[in-house]
Protein backbone atom coordinates (compact mmCIF):
# COMPACT_ATOMS: atom_id res chain seq x y z
CA UNK A 1 0.00 0.00 0.00
CA UNK A 2 1.13 3.59 -0.66
CA UNK A 3 0.55 4.69 2.96
CA UNK A 4 2.79 1.98 4.49
CA UNK A 5 6.21 3.07 5.84
CA UNK A 6 9.57 1.36 5.21
CA UNK A 7 9.94 -2.23 6.24
CA UNK A 8 11.37 -2.53 9.75
CA UNK A 9 14.38 -4.72 10.47
CA UNK A 10 13.79 -4.60 14.20
CA UNK A 11 10.91 -6.75 15.45
CA UNK A 12 8.13 -4.48 16.83
CA UNK A 13 7.08 -7.28 19.20
CA UNK A 14 10.30 -6.73 21.22
CA UNK A 15 9.39 -3.08 21.74
CA UNK A 16 5.81 -4.01 22.60
CA UNK A 17 6.96 -6.59 25.19
CA UNK A 18 9.24 -4.02 26.89
CA UNK A 19 6.43 -1.41 26.91
CA UNK A 20 3.93 -3.85 28.44
CA UNK A 21 6.49 -4.87 31.10
CA UNK A 22 6.34 -1.31 32.48
CA UNK A 23 2.57 -0.98 32.09
CA UNK A 24 2.27 0.88 28.76
CA UNK A 25 -0.03 -0.27 25.96
CA UNK A 26 1.04 1.01 22.54
CA UNK A 27 -1.23 1.30 19.50
CA UNK A 28 0.04 0.38 16.06
CA UNK A 29 1.27 3.81 14.90
CA UNK A 30 3.26 4.79 18.05
CA UNK A 31 4.67 1.25 18.11
CA UNK A 32 5.93 1.62 14.52
CA UNK A 33 7.51 5.04 15.17
CA UNK A 34 9.17 3.86 18.38
CA UNK A 35 10.49 0.74 16.65
CA UNK A 36 12.01 2.90 13.91
CA UNK A 37 13.79 5.00 16.54
CA UNK A 38 15.10 1.91 18.36
CA UNK A 39 16.39 0.54 15.06
CA UNK A 40 18.19 3.83 14.33
CA UNK A 41 19.75 3.99 17.80
CA UNK A 42 20.97 0.40 17.62
CA UNK A 43 22.53 1.14 14.22
CA UNK A 44 24.33 4.17 15.70
CA UNK A 45 25.83 2.06 18.48
CA UNK A 46 26.93 -0.65 16.02
CA UNK A 47 28.60 1.86 13.67
CA UNK A 48 30.52 3.54 16.52
CA UNK A 49 31.54 0.17 17.95
CA UNK A 50 32.87 -0.90 14.54
CA UNK A 51 35.04 2.24 14.47
CA UNK A 52 36.65 1.27 17.76
CA UNK A 53 37.18 -2.25 16.44
CA UNK A 54 38.96 -0.99 13.28
CA UNK A 55 41.04 1.50 15.28
CA UNK A 56 42.36 -1.46 17.31
CA UNK A 57 43.16 -3.38 14.09
CA UNK A 58 40.75 -6.18 15.02
CA UNK A 59 38.14 -8.06 13.02
CA UNK A 60 36.05 -9.17 16.01
CA UNK A 61 33.66 -6.87 17.83
CA UNK A 62 34.01 -6.98 21.61
CA UNK A 63 31.96 -5.87 24.59
CA UNK A 64 34.48 -3.09 25.23
CA UNK A 65 33.85 -1.68 21.73
CA UNK A 66 30.13 -1.42 22.45
CA UNK A 67 30.78 0.16 25.86
CA UNK A 68 33.04 2.80 24.34
CA UNK A 69 30.47 3.45 21.59
CA UNK A 70 27.79 4.10 24.24
CA UNK A 71 30.18 6.46 26.01
CA UNK A 72 30.89 8.41 22.81
CA UNK A 73 27.15 8.71 22.08
CA UNK A 74 26.60 10.09 25.61
CA UNK A 75 24.49 7.09 26.61
CA UNK A 76 24.61 5.63 30.09
CA UNK A 77 27.20 2.80 29.93
CA UNK A 78 26.59 -0.79 30.87
CA UNK A 79 27.51 -1.61 34.45
CA UNK A 80 28.94 -4.83 35.84
CA UNK A 81 32.01 -6.93 35.30
CA UNK A 82 33.56 -7.70 31.95
CA UNK A 83 34.34 -11.32 31.32
CA UNK A 84 37.06 -12.75 29.13
CA UNK A 85 35.21 -16.09 29.01
CA UNK A 86 33.43 -16.61 25.67
CA UNK A 87 29.65 -16.66 25.99
CA UNK A 88 27.82 -19.88 25.21
CA UNK A 89 24.29 -19.60 23.93
CA UNK A 90 21.65 -22.27 24.44
CA UNK A 91 18.49 -22.69 22.40
CA UNK A 92 15.00 -23.52 23.65
CA UNK A 93 11.79 -23.80 21.71
CA UNK A 94 8.66 -22.01 22.92
CA UNK A 95 6.58 -22.96 19.95
CA UNK A 96 6.70 -23.98 16.33
CA UNK A 97 9.31 -21.81 14.53
CA UNK A 98 9.93 -19.65 17.63
CA UNK A 99 13.37 -20.51 19.07
CA UNK A 100 14.51 -18.74 22.24
CA UNK A 101 18.22 -18.19 22.78
CA UNK A 102 19.67 -17.76 26.24
CA UNK A 103 23.13 -17.57 27.84
CA UNK A 104 24.13 -20.75 29.60
CA UNK A 105 25.22 -20.08 33.16
CA UNK A 106 28.21 -21.93 34.53
CA UNK A 107 27.42 -24.10 37.51
CA UNK A 108 29.56 -23.24 40.52
CA UNK A 109 29.91 -24.75 43.95
CA UNK A 110 28.02 -22.72 46.57
CA UNK A 111 30.80 -23.26 49.14
CA UNK A 112 33.38 -21.79 46.74
CA UNK A 113 31.21 -18.74 46.11
CA UNK A 114 30.86 -18.06 49.86
CA UNK A 115 34.56 -18.47 50.64
CA UNK A 116 35.93 -16.69 47.56
CA UNK A 117 37.30 -13.15 48.13
CA UNK A 118 35.23 -10.30 46.81
CA UNK A 119 36.43 -8.93 43.46
CA UNK A 120 37.76 -5.41 43.22
CA UNK A 121 35.35 -2.66 42.32
CA UNK A 122 35.79 -1.96 38.60
CA UNK A 123 37.11 1.43 37.59
CA UNK A 124 35.20 3.62 35.20
CA UNK A 125 36.30 2.99 31.64
CA UNK A 126 38.18 5.91 30.07
CA UNK A 127 40.92 6.82 27.65
CA UNK A 128 43.92 8.86 28.74
CA UNK A 129 47.47 9.61 27.59
CA UNK A 130 50.64 10.07 29.61
CA UNK A 131 54.39 10.24 29.05
CA UNK A 132 56.24 6.98 29.56
CA UNK A 133 59.53 8.84 29.26
CA UNK A 134 60.78 12.29 28.29
CA UNK A 135 64.27 12.37 26.76
CA UNK A 136 64.91 8.95 28.28
CA UNK A 137 63.83 9.99 31.80
CA UNK A 138 60.64 8.53 33.30
CA UNK A 139 58.50 11.26 34.91
CA UNK A 140 57.10 10.73 38.42
CA UNK A 141 53.36 10.52 37.72
CA UNK A 142 50.71 8.11 39.10
CA UNK A 143 50.60 6.11 35.85
CA UNK A 144 54.31 5.19 36.06
CA UNK A 145 56.01 3.00 38.69
CA UNK A 146 57.27 4.90 41.71
CA UNK A 147 60.98 5.30 42.44
CA UNK A 148 60.68 3.04 45.49
CA UNK A 149 59.16 0.22 43.43
CA UNK A 150 61.84 0.53 40.76
CA UNK A 151 64.65 0.61 43.33
CA UNK A 152 63.36 -2.47 45.15
CA UNK A 153 63.16 -4.42 41.88
CA UNK A 154 66.66 -3.35 40.88
CA UNK A 155 68.04 -4.87 44.08
CA UNK A 156 66.52 -8.28 43.38
CA UNK A 157 68.53 -10.99 41.58
CA UNK A 158 67.62 -11.35 37.93
CA UNK A 159 68.20 -13.87 35.21
CA UNK A 160 67.48 -17.57 34.75
CA UNK A 161 69.85 -18.55 37.57
CA UNK A 162 68.36 -16.17 40.14
CA UNK A 163 67.00 -17.62 43.37
CA UNK A 164 63.18 -17.12 43.45
CA UNK A 165 63.17 -17.44 47.24
CA UNK A 166 64.87 -14.04 47.56
CA UNK A 167 62.19 -12.43 45.45
CA UNK A 168 59.49 -14.15 47.48
CA UNK A 169 60.95 -12.80 50.72
CA UNK A 170 60.78 -9.31 49.20
CA UNK A 171 57.08 -9.76 48.53
CA UNK A 172 57.38 -10.46 44.80
CA UNK A 173 55.96 -13.94 44.32
CA UNK A 174 55.63 -13.70 40.57
CA UNK A 175 58.86 -12.25 39.27
CA UNK A 176 58.68 -11.71 35.53
CA UNK A 177 61.94 -11.80 33.59
CA UNK A 178 61.75 -9.66 30.52
CA UNK A 179 64.15 -10.49 27.71
CA UNK A 180 66.36 -7.72 26.36
CA UNK A 181 64.64 -5.72 23.64
CA UNK A 182 66.40 -5.93 20.31
CA UNK A 183 66.80 -2.66 18.43
CA UNK A 184 65.41 -3.40 14.97
CA UNK A 185 66.38 -1.13 12.10
CA UNK A 186 65.61 -1.49 8.42
CA UNK A 187 67.90 -3.24 5.96
CA UNK A 188 68.24 0.02 4.05
CA UNK A 189 69.67 1.80 7.11
CA UNK A 190 72.04 -1.10 7.83
CA UNK A 191 73.28 -0.96 4.22
CA UNK A 192 73.64 2.84 4.47
CA UNK A 193 75.66 2.52 7.70
CA UNK A 194 78.00 -0.05 6.14
CA UNK A 195 78.53 2.10 3.03
CA UNK A 196 79.31 5.21 5.08
CA UNK A 197 81.82 3.25 7.19
CA UNK A 198 83.52 1.83 4.11
CA UNK A 199 83.71 5.23 2.40
CA UNK A 200 85.15 7.29 5.25
CA UNK A 201 87.65 4.59 6.31
CA UNK A 202 89.12 4.19 2.81
CA UNK A 203 92.48 6.02 2.89
CA UNK A 204 93.12 5.62 -0.84
CA UNK A 205 94.34 9.03 -2.15
CA UNK A 206 92.60 8.42 -5.48
CA UNK A 207 90.39 11.34 -6.55
CA UNK A 208 87.29 9.13 -6.85
CA UNK A 209 87.78 7.72 -3.32
CA UNK A 210 88.27 11.24 -1.95
CA UNK A 211 85.04 12.32 -3.61
CA UNK A 212 83.20 9.35 -2.08
CA UNK A 213 84.49 10.27 1.40
CA UNK A 214 83.22 13.82 0.99
CA UNK A 215 79.87 12.59 -0.33
CA UNK A 216 79.44 10.22 2.62
CA UNK A 217 80.11 13.00 5.14
CA UNK A 218 77.78 15.38 3.29
CA UNK A 219 75.06 12.75 3.41
CA UNK A 220 75.46 12.30 7.18
CA UNK A 221 75.44 16.09 7.54
CA UNK A 222 72.11 16.58 5.71
CA UNK A 223 70.08 13.34 5.74
CA UNK A 224 66.96 13.78 7.96
CA UNK A 225 66.33 10.05 8.51
CA UNK A 226 69.41 8.95 10.46
CA UNK A 227 68.17 9.15 14.04
CA UNK A 228 67.94 5.34 14.31
CA UNK A 229 71.65 5.11 13.45
CA UNK A 230 72.90 7.70 15.97
CA UNK A 231 73.83 5.16 18.74
CA UNK A 232 75.65 3.05 16.15
CA UNK A 233 77.61 6.05 14.83
CA UNK A 234 78.52 7.10 18.39
CA UNK A 235 79.69 3.57 19.24
CA UNK A 236 81.64 3.35 15.98
CA UNK A 237 83.44 6.65 16.68
CA UNK A 238 84.29 5.64 20.26
CA UNK A 239 85.66 2.25 19.20
CA UNK A 240 87.78 3.63 16.37
CA UNK A 241 89.28 6.43 18.48
CA UNK A 242 90.00 4.03 21.35
CA UNK A 243 91.73 1.37 19.26
CA UNK A 244 93.28 3.44 16.44
CA UNK A 245 95.20 6.16 18.26
CA UNK A 246 98.23 5.25 16.13
CA UNK A 247 96.49 6.23 12.87
CA UNK A 248 96.08 9.97 12.27
CA UNK A 249 93.94 9.38 9.18
CA UNK A 250 91.37 7.34 11.12
CA UNK A 251 91.29 9.87 13.97
CA UNK A 252 90.82 12.75 11.54
CA UNK A 253 87.99 10.90 9.79
CA UNK A 254 86.31 10.22 13.12
CA UNK A 255 86.43 13.91 14.00
CA UNK A 256 84.99 14.81 10.59
CA UNK A 257 82.21 12.26 11.10
CA UNK A 258 81.50 13.74 14.55
CA UNK A 259 81.31 17.21 13.01
CA UNK A 260 78.92 15.94 10.32
CA UNK A 261 76.61 14.42 12.94
CA UNK A 262 76.68 17.64 14.99
CA UNK A 263 75.85 19.70 11.88
CA UNK A 264 72.76 17.61 11.03
CA UNK A 265 69.76 19.73 12.13
CA UNK A 266 67.35 16.77 12.06
CA UNK A 267 69.13 14.62 14.67
CA UNK A 268 68.30 14.96 18.38
CA UNK A 269 71.70 14.52 20.03
CA UNK A 270 71.06 15.77 23.57
CA UNK A 271 71.21 12.26 25.16
CA UNK A 272 74.46 11.53 23.29
CA UNK A 273 76.37 14.76 24.08
CA UNK A 274 78.58 13.21 26.76
CA UNK A 275 79.23 10.10 24.62
CA UNK A 276 80.31 12.28 21.69
CA UNK A 277 82.53 14.45 23.89
CA UNK A 278 84.58 11.45 25.10
CA UNK A 279 86.35 10.63 21.77
CA UNK A 280 86.78 14.36 21.08
CA UNK A 281 88.58 14.79 24.42
CA UNK A 282 90.75 11.79 23.56
CA UNK A 283 91.87 13.33 20.27
CA UNK A 284 92.35 16.65 22.02
CA UNK A 285 94.52 15.57 24.96
CA UNK A 286 95.86 12.10 24.23
CA UNK A 287 99.56 11.83 25.05
CA UNK A 288 100.46 10.26 21.72
CA UNK A 289 98.58 10.53 18.43
CA UNK A 290 99.61 8.90 15.19
CA UNK A 291 102.15 6.20 15.90
CA UNK A 292 105.44 5.91 17.73
CA UNK A 293 107.61 8.83 18.75
CA UNK A 294 110.13 8.08 15.97
CA UNK A 295 107.40 8.47 13.33
CA UNK A 296 106.46 11.89 14.70
CA UNK A 297 109.88 13.47 14.51
CA UNK A 298 109.15 15.23 11.22
CA UNK A 299 107.66 18.72 11.32
CA UNK A 300 104.90 17.73 8.89
CA UNK A 301 103.78 14.88 11.15
CA UNK A 302 103.77 17.22 14.14
CA UNK A 303 101.72 19.77 12.22
CA UNK A 304 99.16 17.12 11.31
CA UNK A 305 98.89 16.15 14.97
CA UNK A 306 98.37 19.75 16.07
CA UNK A 307 95.77 20.30 13.32
CA UNK A 308 93.86 17.29 14.63
CA UNK A 309 93.89 18.79 18.13
CA UNK A 310 92.60 22.10 16.72
CA UNK A 311 89.70 20.31 15.01
CA UNK A 312 88.92 18.44 18.23
CA UNK A 313 88.95 21.71 20.20
CA UNK A 314 86.50 23.26 17.74
CA UNK A 315 84.16 20.26 18.06
CA UNK A 316 84.40 20.39 21.85
CA UNK A 317 83.33 24.03 21.78
CA UNK A 318 80.39 23.16 19.52
CA UNK A 319 79.24 20.40 21.88
CA UNK A 320 79.56 22.66 24.93
CA UNK A 321 77.58 25.50 23.32
CA UNK A 322 74.80 23.40 21.78
CA UNK A 323 74.00 21.07 24.66
CA UNK A 324 74.83 23.03 27.82
CA UNK A 325 71.18 24.14 28.12
CA UNK A 326 69.83 20.60 28.39
CA UNK A 327 72.83 19.27 30.34
CA UNK A 328 73.86 21.86 32.92
CA UNK A 329 76.88 19.83 34.08
CA UNK A 330 78.35 19.26 30.61
CA UNK A 331 80.17 22.56 30.09
CA UNK A 332 81.69 22.76 33.61
CA UNK A 333 82.81 19.13 33.33
CA UNK A 334 84.55 19.69 29.98
CA UNK A 335 86.19 22.91 31.20
CA UNK A 336 87.36 21.28 34.44
CA UNK A 337 88.89 18.36 32.53
CA UNK A 338 90.83 20.66 30.21
CA UNK A 339 92.03 22.83 33.12
CA UNK A 340 93.26 19.76 35.01
CA UNK A 341 95.45 18.72 32.06
CA UNK A 342 96.64 22.28 31.40
CA UNK A 343 97.93 22.73 34.96
CA UNK A 344 99.72 19.36 35.02
CA UNK A 345 103.47 20.01 34.43
CA UNK A 346 104.10 16.34 33.64
CA UNK A 347 102.10 16.55 30.40
CA UNK A 348 103.78 16.95 27.01
CA UNK A 349 103.58 20.26 25.08
CA UNK A 350 101.13 18.72 22.61
CA UNK A 351 98.75 17.73 25.43
CA UNK A 352 99.06 21.19 27.00
CA UNK A 353 98.28 22.75 23.62
CA UNK A 354 95.15 20.62 23.30
CA UNK A 355 94.12 21.44 26.87
CA UNK A 356 94.35 25.25 26.47
CA UNK A 357 92.63 25.08 23.07
CA UNK A 358 89.80 22.94 24.46
CA UNK A 359 89.45 25.11 27.58
CA UNK A 360 89.09 28.27 25.49
CA UNK A 361 86.61 26.62 23.12
CA UNK A 362 84.44 24.92 25.76
CA UNK A 363 84.62 27.50 28.54
CA UNK A 364 84.74 30.65 26.43
CA UNK A 365 86.41 33.98 27.29
CA UNK A 366 85.15 33.94 30.87
CA UNK A 367 86.87 30.62 31.60
CA UNK A 368 90.13 31.99 30.16
CA UNK A 369 89.77 35.12 32.24
CA UNK A 370 89.01 33.38 35.54
CA UNK A 371 90.90 30.06 35.23
CA UNK A 372 93.85 30.63 32.89
CA UNK A 373 95.18 34.15 33.42
CA UNK A 374 95.90 33.84 37.19
CA UNK A 375 97.94 30.67 36.53
CA UNK A 376 99.99 31.84 33.54
CA UNK A 377 102.96 33.23 35.52
CA UNK A 378 103.42 29.92 37.31
CA UNK A 379 102.90 28.12 33.97
CA UNK A 380 105.59 30.30 32.36
CA UNK A 381 108.15 29.56 35.06
CA UNK A 382 107.42 25.85 35.37
CA UNK A 383 106.78 24.81 31.75
CA UNK A 384 107.46 27.47 29.09
CA UNK A 385 110.89 28.56 30.28
CA UNK A 386 112.29 24.99 30.57
CA UNK A 387 110.79 24.15 27.17
CA UNK A 388 112.39 27.22 25.56
CA UNK A 389 115.79 26.30 27.02
CA UNK A 390 115.77 22.95 25.19
CA UNK A 391 116.62 24.80 21.98
CA UNK A 392 115.77 23.83 18.41
CA UNK A 393 114.65 20.32 19.36
CA UNK A 394 111.49 21.70 20.95
CA UNK A 395 111.16 24.98 19.03
CA UNK A 396 108.04 23.96 17.08
CA UNK A 397 106.25 22.63 20.15
CA UNK A 398 107.21 25.72 22.15
CA UNK A 399 105.90 28.11 19.51
CA UNK A 400 102.71 26.07 19.04
CA UNK A 401 102.00 26.08 22.79
CA UNK A 402 102.66 29.81 23.16
CA UNK A 403 100.52 30.45 20.09
CA UNK A 404 97.67 28.41 21.59
CA UNK A 405 97.84 30.42 24.82
CA UNK A 406 97.88 33.73 22.90
CA UNK A 407 94.92 32.61 20.82
CA UNK A 408 93.00 31.83 24.01
CA UNK A 409 93.88 35.23 25.52
CA UNK A 410 92.81 37.09 22.38
CA UNK A 411 89.29 35.65 22.74
CA UNK A 412 88.82 38.19 25.57
CA UNK A 413 88.50 41.02 23.03
CA UNK A 414 86.99 39.22 20.04
CA UNK A 415 84.58 41.41 18.09
CA UNK A 416 85.60 44.63 19.88
CA UNK A 417 86.72 47.55 17.67
CA UNK A 418 89.19 49.81 19.49
CA UNK A 419 90.13 53.45 18.86
CA UNK A 420 93.76 54.41 18.31
CA UNK A 421 95.54 55.09 21.61
CA UNK A 422 97.53 58.32 21.65
CA UNK A 423 99.13 57.95 25.11
CA UNK A 424 102.12 55.71 24.36
CA UNK A 425 103.55 56.10 27.86
CA UNK A 426 100.33 54.80 29.43
CA UNK A 427 100.35 51.85 27.04
CA UNK A 428 103.96 51.00 27.99
CA UNK A 429 103.14 51.24 31.68
CA UNK A 430 100.19 48.86 31.28
CA UNK A 431 102.43 46.53 29.24
CA UNK A 432 104.91 46.29 32.12
CA UNK A 433 102.11 45.47 34.53
CA UNK A 434 100.86 42.76 32.16
CA UNK A 435 104.37 41.23 32.00
CA UNK A 436 104.57 41.18 35.79
CA UNK A 437 101.16 39.52 36.02
CA UNK A 438 101.41 36.95 33.20
CA UNK A 439 105.12 36.23 33.20
CA UNK A 440 107.77 37.29 30.73
CA UNK A 441 107.05 34.86 27.86
CA UNK A 442 103.32 35.52 27.47
CA UNK A 443 103.35 39.03 28.94
CA UNK A 444 105.82 40.38 26.38
CA UNK A 445 103.80 39.00 23.49
CA UNK A 446 100.60 40.49 24.86
CA UNK A 447 102.33 43.85 25.37
CA UNK A 448 103.63 43.83 21.77
CA UNK A 449 100.03 43.63 20.51
CA UNK A 450 99.50 47.20 21.73
CA UNK A 451 95.87 46.47 22.57
CA UNK A 452 94.95 48.72 25.46
CA UNK A 453 91.51 47.14 25.89
CA UNK A 454 93.11 43.69 26.19
CA UNK A 455 95.72 45.00 28.65
CA UNK A 456 93.08 46.51 30.90
CA UNK A 457 90.92 43.41 30.71
CA UNK A 458 93.87 41.29 31.86
CA UNK A 459 94.82 43.68 34.64
CA UNK A 460 91.28 43.63 36.01
CA UNK A 461 91.76 39.95 36.84
CA UNK A 462 94.39 40.88 39.45
CA UNK A 463 91.63 42.17 41.71
CA UNK A 464 89.88 38.75 41.60
CA UNK A 465 92.79 36.94 43.24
Amino acid sequence: MAGEGPKLLWNPENVKDVAESIGINLTEEPLRVLTQDVEYRIGQVVVEALRFMRAANRTTLTVQDVSQALRVLDVEPLYGYDSTRPLRYGEASIGPGQPLFYIEDEEVDFEKVINAPLPKVPRDMSFTAHWLAIDGVQPSIPQNPTTAETSSKDLLPKGPGANPAVAALAGNDNVAFRPAVKHVISKELILYFDKVQAAIMDDDPDEEKTRLRSAALDSVRSDPGLHQLVPYFVSFINNQVTHRLDDLFVLRQMMELTGAILDNPSIFLDPYASSLAAPVLTCLMARKLGGSESSLEGTDALKDQYRLREVAASLLGTIARKYSKTNALLRPKLTRTCLKFFLDPSKSPAVLYGAISGLAAAGGPEAVRILVLPNLKMFDEGILTPLREKGEASHFEYEALVGGIMKAIETLVEGITLPVVADVAELEREGQLVIEFLGRTIGERVARLGNQHLNRGILEVRHLE
